[in-house]
């Protein structure tokens, strides 16, 4: 008997998404539920601190947010596979560091950097995507290495010294400047909260029209059957880890232009928060389910939460505390919601 082509499966993709709406609905209560509290945690820092809601305040939570949010963003494709990406913190200074090698220690114009910076991300991506699609190492495993051996390449590589981007004209404008605050004087929204949505809406294109999307889906919901309808599962599964690669490239030239250089110390536990911002949102960790919209909430809520706990001057220990309680509870109420289901 001959096997199904692509198309074959795709078309039973698009007749079984109806079945998976209905048994994933509760995401969008999820999402209302997350949205609410990123309100409520609004309201109570306002009248908390009169300094909470001070402009300043508010761009420095905008800035923080694009970050961790584009890092969100990138887990969010992995995980909806059933997958993690550990790695997604380190990855992100890795490809800082090697773009300041670009435009720093060989003095390269700066569009090679963001080249050379998305480009090692998507490597990496599709190295860690290798690791667990072929070699069957499990992606926990797989990205806890990566994530090791990416934190000891920056520090190979960058000689264990920041590299600074002084000689480089204009490179602080892509996370710093505010396309928007040119047209509009009283709306200085920075360029890398601008990044951040244009990266949101094109990553909810291709999770929701394309066939990347609709195989991430796949991938999460019921990886054998996939096998078995005749399609190349771990292609698409490497694509996908490269495509969380590239995403944590942007995410590199972000903080690299927001501090104006790149540190190769920073990054490990970066993971914990994207997730965290994921699982929030309302992406079940056991694959199968998840929206970019629900992500990008997350991320604003554990954004909020940081800066508020730092404005009433809770101590950063339990600052971490509050961080690990909040990844319980989401994860908790994924499972309360997956029993429902």
């Amino acid at each position: 008997m001959t096997q199904p082509s692509d198309t074959s499966a795709l078309a039973s993709e698009r007749r079984s998404s109806g079945l998976r709406a209905r048994i994933f609905a509760p995401n969008a209560l999820q999402k209302m539920l997350a949205f609410a509290s990123l309100l409520l945690l609004l309201v109570f820092f306002s009248f908390a601190s009169s300094a909470f809601m001070q402009m300043d305040n508010i761009l420095g939570i905008l800035q923080a947010t694009a970050v961790n949010g584009v890092l969100a963003i990138a887990c969010t494709f992995v995980i909806i596979t059933g997958g993690i990406d550990l790695s997604v913190g380190t990855l992100m200074t890795f490809t800082a560091v090697i773009c300041g090698v670009f435009l720093t220690y060989w003095h390269l114009p700066m569009w090679t950097g963001v080249i050379a910076a998305i480009g090692t991300g998507t490597i990496c991506g599709t190295v860690s995507g290798t690791l667990t699609a072929k070699m069957k190492i499990p992606p926990f495993i797989a990205t806890l290495g990566m994530m090791l051996l990416l934190k000891g390449l920056s520090l190979v590589v960058s000689s264990d010294q920041p590299i600074y981007f002084n000689d480089t004209e204009n490179f602080y404008m892509i996370s710093q400047d505010s396309l928007i605050g040119r047209i509009l004087p009283s709306v200085p929204v920075p360029n890398a909260v601008l990044i951040l949505f244009l990266l949101a809406i094109a990553s909810s294109i291709v999770l929701n029209r394309t066939a990347l999307g609709r195989y991430t889906f796949a991938l999460g919901s019921n990886e054998e059957a996939v096998r078995l309808s005749g399609v190349n599962a771990d292609r698409w599964k490497i694509a996908i880890y490269a495509l969380g690669g590239a995403i944590c490239g942007v995410a590199g030239l972000l903080i690299a232009s927001r501090l104006n250089s790149a540190q190769p110390a920073l990054g490990q536990g970066y993971e914990l928060e994207a997730i965290a911002a994921v699982v929030i949102g309302g992406t079940s960790l056991s694959g199968g389910s998840g929206t970019v919209l629900g992500t990008i909430i997350g991320a604003f809520i554990m954004s909020v939460l940081t800066n508020g706990l730092r404005i009433l001057s809770v101590a950063q220990e339990w600052q971490i505390v509050v961080t690990g309680l909040i990844i319980i509870l989401a994860v908790y109420a994924d499972i309360l919601r997956r029993k429902k289901s």
